[in-house]
């Protein structure tokens, strides 16, 4: 006959598998992770812009 399907409870929901604990970013401190990121990206563009205009 078929297989069970079924969708219960999973004891592994707060946890991403094959992550390294220490890589894990809590949910709240997700948009501060993008904001940093973005801030890192402008910096480089505006600083090789900068450098350009020095030459």
């Amino acid at each position: 006959m078929g297989r069970d399907n079924k969708q219960g409870q999973s004891n592994n929901k707060g946890s991403l598998p094959q992550t390294p604990k220490n890589q894990k970013i809590a949910p709240n401190k997700v948009s501060e992770e993008f904001s940093q990121e973005f801030m890192e990206l402008i910096n480089t563009v505006t600083q090789k812009q900068h450098n350009k205009k020095q030459k």
